[in-house]
């Protein structure tokens, strides 16, 4: 039967069903409120588990055997070990080899050392992938090849959809950096250590079974345990569950191109002209290297004011560690640690605390911490003239990026995204994205090299700069300009198939991703 098509609150057609799973469109901003219970997994018995706690078992294949593997079957995985995991792939070799199929993997993102599993798309080993798509997955998917449709979500998006039942996991596979028999694990010691686990919480939750993987076996108790071993099945020890040098990066720098630099200095002061920077704000950058430039623009005018901020929102990196040691950040509120020096400081300082999704992110909680943070610099692929932002596709309509906490961070007091007017010629600001990812709504100010555009719904910072000499301008006037200078783009043209669907963070659908036609 004929899929049907609905419209939601932004006007974007979307599938009644996916994945044989009916879907709520998205109704607009805090508009969808879910009724119901959390998702409960089975009742677990002790009965069931060695008195002596010791759950190991010889190999992985074992787990996953002694877990039920079977066809059809939800297995998640994480991705604190970024291009450097070596789990997820052996997971589905396992599987192949077992002749099991039509499974679901469930990653709270993908990577381009995920390519590997393409061959087990084709062979019908994994039917399709609901998670963040990355590189060679996103061109296999956005080119139709995937037999189900992908299903992307933010990182509190993937923590609620878990919580509430919208898809359940039937094997958790945990990498952890350390670990005992018993399943305490954390990501903070050890030759593979990433940082913390807090992307892999919900899955120990709510995974029907749970295995715990490592190459840094340690005697009980495995302390701090961020992972808790009475959530754990099995664990097992392997030869490396991560390649360090690419589970983080030891040369996060900061951008040295004169105008992401421009970009920096112009958002730092914007957020000073606006007393956004002020004693005891917060905020939130990311580790690329506009917005670790970002960092340190705001370093140097909090040095000068002699203030500093409550807490930093992490991603990690040397940068953040730095103004933390130094005494100009109380806490780093961490996510994902981004270099090894944001590893280390997790592991010695107590003032920089590992988050989580549920925490951090999680839109059905009793509240989040977005909502508390002053300032979060965000990027973008494209923006329209209302403000709509997309951060999964490229202007050629491939699907390349995940969401990350992006949606998430949507949330805070102010959000600003320093990008480029164009890249490769082509402007970044248009009529209308490719694929809306965040409502122009909760987008406050989109600085580019060409002039800083704030949105009309933010009365209160248009005042602030009103004589602050800052380049004030309009976002049509900055759309203008780029196609002046680059021409109008031409859009790519998409057949009618849907290969992905765009999860808001309150689990309705806020776009889709239609197939590449060549």
């Amino acid at each position: 039967m004929k899929n049907k098509f609905i419209k939601n609150a932004l006007g974007r057609r979307i599938p009644a069903e996916i994945n044989g799973k009916k879907q709520i469109p998205f109704m607009g901003v805090n508009k969808y409120k879910p009724e119901g219970k959390i998702y409960s997994r089975k009742i677990p018995s002790n009965v069931d588990y060695p008195l002596d706690g010791n759950k190991k078992v010889i190999n992985l294949k074992e787990a996953l055997i002694k877990s039920g593997l079977k066809d059809g079957m939800v297995i998640s995985t994480h991705h604190h070990f970024r291009n450097g995991d070596l789990i997820a792939n052996q997971i589905f070799d396992i599987a192949k080899e077992l002749g099991v199929k039509d499974l679901i993997w469930f990653p709270s993102a993908s990577f381009p050392c995920h390519e590997h599993l393409i061959q087990y798309l084709e062979d019908g080993t994994i039917h399709h992938i609901e998670g963040s798509m990355n590189g060679p997955l996103g061109k296999y998917t956005s080119e139709g090849k995937m037999r189900g449709t992908a299903v992307l979500r933010s990182h509190g998006g993937r923590y609620q959809a878990v919580q509430d039942g919208e898809i359940e996991i039937d094997i958790a596979v945990i990498g952890a950096a350390c670990a005992d028999t018993f399943g305490n694990a954390n990501g903070l010691v050890g030759p593979s250590a990433s940082g913390l686990l807090g992307f892999a919480l919900a899955d120990s939750e709510y995974a029907d079974k749970v295995i715990v993987v490592t190459d840094n076996m340690v005697e009980f108790p495995c302390l701090p345990w961020q992972i808790q071993g009475n959530r754990v099945d099995f664990t097992v020890e392997v030869e490396k569950v991560g390649i360090p040098e690419r589970i983080v990066s030891g040369t996060t720098q900061i951008t040295k191109s004169p105008d992401r630099l421009y970009l920096a200095e112009l958002t730092a002061k914007f957020c000073e002209q606006t007393g956004i920077i002020r004693d005891g704000f917060s905020f939130q950058t990311g580790a690329g290297g506009t917005s670790l430039a970002v960092s340190d623009y705001f370093s140097q005018i909090m040095r000068k004011k002699e203030i500093k901020a409550r807490f930093a929102r992490g991603g990690s990196n040397k940068y953040l560690v730095k103004m933390l040691e130094e005494g100009q950040i109380d806490y780093i509120l961490d996510g994902q640690t981004f270099d090894l020096d944001g590893v280390k400081s997790m592991a010695k300082n107590p003032n920089h605390v590992w988050t989580s999704p549920f925490t951090s992110y999680n839109f059905h909680s009793k509240g989040n911490f977005a909502g508390m943070v002053d300032v979060v610099i965000l990027g973008a692929t494209e923006v329209d003239v209302n403000f709509n932002a997309n951060v999964v596709t490229h202007s050629d309509g491939y699907l390349m990026h995940g969401i990350g906490g992006w949606q998430n961070c949507l949330f805070s007091k102010t959000v600003i995204l320093p990008i480029p007017l164009f890249r490769d010629r082509i402007p970044v600001i248009m009529d209308e994205v490719t694929t809306i990812c965040g409502p122009g709504e909760l987008i406050d100010v989109i600085v580019t090299e060409r002039g800083i555009a704030i949105n009309p719904l933010r009365t209160d910072l248009i005042e602030k700069v009103k004589n602050s000499g800052l380049p004030i301008t309009t976002i049509q006037e900055l759309k203008d300009e780029a196609e002046k200078i680059c021409g109008k783009p031409e859009k790519p043209v998409f057949s009618d198939e849907v290969i992905a669907a765009i999860k808001w963070v309150d689990g309705t659908v806020i776009d889709v991703v239609k197939k590449v036609e060549k």
